[in-house]
């Protein structure tokens, strides 16, 4: 067997550090290209992105709730809706509110630090657990197998012979950290998995040792032997991280008892605070996978979906007020995402089976706070096959992080992403990434006339009678309206576009229909 066919194979096979705090295990990814450039970007910048998974697919019409759907909602699933007087509000978005079980969160919003983007998803979504994940560890479409992740892809051949001589005096620290003893594949590049779990102390001292456990003298053995001393060597990042570690303590007393993922955050705040550069971290919680006794049936408010809930806006809360407190919050953004979302309806047990679309939820400092789309329109009579439809890509989001929180320029984002996406405004900051958006089925989304236009003009479209979403982008690919969110007829139809406050400038409207996705462009003039 090839070495390189070796490492592939093993679910070992990357370069991670064995180190324990507060008796958790940490992995540390190592050195890659892509891991590189952000790492310099956080240089720069000192910005660090943190990402929650939720695993298992998260309810997101039990999270974020549309009540103007609400009569829907007690059809589609009145076995287990949250009554609606205990849902709470979101100022701005009368007609949208939280789980109550996330006060914390709503405190955030309150404060500014929660932006909320509406049915994430992506076309034709896959309902299996591990082939879900893989789409977003890996970006890819439903129908694309990658074998890369979209933070690990980039330019393998910068640093050829990796992973022999890293880490190094010019790149000391990890350059992306995952808390727990799985590895996530979002990191893997092209010829090696750049994360390995070790977690024993016998680890560390054949590392002072500069020795390896014996394995058999036979080939299968000698690429042992070979990828223990990849592992070992890796593991020089314990230093840099105990260091880190000891140079800071967590300052706040909001971290609750008994929740995991807060003690995995607590963990990521004492390195950051330490002075770790690493600018990349994942944490993860599981249990969403809610098929069955989802609520309390006596009170929809408690249950299993609660809990999980509660322990996510419990642990950010108090992350964010460790950070605050050491005086870095305002660098450090964090992320939920889950491999999908749940059905609209609920089952006779009580639960949510696998669905689409569900909320992804950005929190931080620099965050333009509030919701980035509209409710799911809900229909009357709901039946298994219907599912909530995408409003944005994932990788949008991904996009708006590459682009607007770690200012990768254009061509870094394309690359890694394998086109241009549209970036929802989810951060203050902006660093105009351009995207024309051009492209798509002609016959589906007309040209608008007249074009260019002065105050008003008509954009005719068709409707395969299900849900239409008619969006207006900038050039910059900022999206700056959205002109229709609902379920059409099937047949012709237009619409009128106002100008109002508009600009004058190139933009581009963008049709998602069913399976269709269509783009046009049109001008605005003075």
């Amino acid at each position: 067997m090839k070495r390189r066919d070796f490492l592939k194979m093993a679910p070992v096979a990357a370069a991670s550090t064995a180190m324990m705090i507060n008796g958790l295990p940490i992995q540390s990814f190592a050195e890659h290209p892509l891991l590189h450039l952000l790492a310099k970007q956080t240089q720069a910048n000192g910005r660090v992105m943190v990402f929650i998974q939720l695993n298992g697919g998260n309810d997101g019409l039990n999270t974020l709730i549309p009540l103007d759907q609400y009569s829907a909602l007690s059809t589609a699933r009145g076995n287990i809706l949250i009554p609606q007087n205990q849902v709470l509000p979101l100022a701005g978005f009368p007609n949208t509110g939280l789980h109550p079980a996330m006060n914390k969160v709503r405190d955030m919003y309150v404060d500014g630090m929660v932006n909320i983007v509406q049915s994430v998803s992506y076309p034709t979504p896959n309902f299996s657990h591990f082939r879900a994940t893989d789409i977003w560890l890996t970006a890819s479409d439903s129908n694309q197998y990658l074998d890369t992740g979209w933070l690990g892809r980039y330019l393998d051949n910068e640093y050829p012979g990796f992973p022999m001589g890293y880490p190094n005096a010019s790149m000391p620290d990890p350059l992306a950290i995952q808390i727990g003893s799985s590895v996530s594949s979002v990191f893997s590049g092209n010829n090696v998995n750049m994360g390995m779990a070790i977690s024993d102390i016998n680890s560390f001292y054949n590392i002072v040792n500069n020795s390896v456990d014996p394995a058999p003298n036979t080939p299968a053995g000698h690429e042992l032997t070979f990828l223990r001393y990849i592992s070992q060597q890796t593991q020089q990042y314990n230093a840099v991280l105990q260091t880190a570690a000891n140079n800071a303590s967590n300052l706040s007393n909001q971290y609750p008892s008994g929740n995991n993922l807060a003690d995995q955050l607590k963990i990521v705040a004492r390195l950051i605070a330490g002075g770790l550069k690493t600018p990349l971290y994942i944490v993860s919680i599981g249990g969403f996978d809610t098929h069955s006794v989802q609520v309390d049936p006596t009170d929809h408010t408690i249950g299993a979906h609660a809990t999980l809930l509660k322990k996510l806006s419990d642990a950010v809360y108090a992350f964010y007020d460790d950070l605050k407190l050491h005086n870095i919050d305002d660098r450090v953004a964090t992320a939920t995402f889950s491999e999908f979302g749940r059905r609209i309806n609920s089952n006779s047990s009580g639960g949510t089976d696998h669905g689409t679309a569900a909320p992804v939820m950005v929190f931080g400092k620099s965050v333009n706070p509030g919701i980035i789309g509209f409710n799911p329109i809900i229909p009357t009579t709901v039946t298994t096959s219907n599912n909530l439809p995408m409003q944005h890509d994932f990788r949008s989001v991904y996009a708006a992080i590459l682009a607007d929180w770690f200012d990768l320029p254009t061509s870094e984002v394309n690359a890694i992403l394998y086109r241009s996406f549209p970036i929802p405004p989810i951060f203050k900051k902006v660093n105009g990434v351009a995207n024309t958006l051009e492209g798509g089925d002609n016959e589906a989304l007309g040209q608008s006339a007249p074009n260019p236009m002065t105050n008003s003009t008509h954009i005719p479209f068709y409707s395969d009678g299900s849900h239409v979403l008619i969006e207006l982008y900038n050039m910059e690919g900022r999206m700056v309206q959205t002109l229709m969110n609902q379920v059409v007829e099937r047949g012709a139809h237009e619409l009128i576009l106002y100008r109002n406050d508009l600009p004058a400038g190139t933009y581009v409207y963008k049709l998602i229909n069913g399976k269709i996705t269509s783009s046009r462009k049109l001008m605005i003039v003075d």
